[in-house]
């Protein structure tokens, strides 16, 4: 039951990913095929694969992570807290100094790792990329010999799902349909290549990527039935 879940125990969060160079034509020609390839099915003869590039950020093999935010409740008594915080800049950097939070911070057995769609997409992405550059998995993302129930990590898709495994809603949906202020009021995820790459606006998709994570955290209160954050309650860090 996630209404007896301490909710200072989850770390909420999102990724935002780019491709991993700007411009097809930066890639090897061995990646380039390899990129046309795996893209085949989902452009099919709609679109050329560099012409299909700029999506290639959902995928962890030929994207790279910009972004991380972080969210936790530090309650103290009736008074809620909120704090959101953002690692960004180069890759490596950002997934070691992540590394560092879980180990420090939300490696106990109680913890768990909260996020939208997070099974699916920013736990393997975030572990995919940690593997790609020879970063030991913390234990939290080692989900290798573990069984379904002892994986740590919670995912407010799957429990709007309710065991519908061929539903999916968006974040921006289901914060619409639970009447929670919504997070996509200035940037989506279709235009964060565009924002990085030719903007080179990485305060703007911080700024998106937190608002993502609150959001994250106001789901689960509502499926827990507990009252929503106020602005007051949320401190950046």
């Amino acid at each position: 039951m996630i209404t007896k879940i301490n909710l200072e125990n989850i770390l909420f969060l999102d990724i935002e990913t780019v491709p991993e160079t700007e411009h097809f034509s930066d890639l090897d020609s061995t990646k380039q095929d390899l990129w046309g390839h795996k893209s085949q099915y989902q452009r099919k003869d709609d679109f050329t694969a560099e012409e299909f590039y700029d999506r290639a950020g959902i995928w962890a093999e030929f994207g790279k992570i910009i972004c991380i935010s972080v969210g936790y409740f530090s309650n103290q008594g009736d008074l809620r807290n909120f704090r959101v915080t953002s690692f960004y800049g180069e890759e490596i950097a950002l997934l070691k100094e992540f590394k560092n939070l879980l180990i420090s911070h939300f490696s106990q057995a109680k913890h768990l790792l909260c996020a939208h769609n997070g099974k699916e997409f920013d736990f393997p992405y975030i572990a995919r990329r940690m593997i790609i550059h020879g970063i030991t998995l913390p234990y939290k993302l080692n989900l290798f010999g573990k069984k379904p129930w002892e994986v740590p990590h919670l995912d407010t898709l799957e429990l709007w799902k309710f065991g519908d495994y061929k539903n999916y809603t968006s974040l921006k949906l289901l914060t619409n349909v639970l009447g929670i202020p919504s997070p996509k009021d200035d940037i989506d995820g279709s235009e964060v290549y565009h924002v990085y790459y030719q903007e080179k606006n990485i305060d703007r998709i911080i700024d998106y990527c937190e608002k993502d994570t609150i959001a994250v955290a106001q789901i689960l209160l509502r499926l827990r039935g507990d009252e929503l954050l106020h602005n007051n309650e949320i401190i950046h860090i």
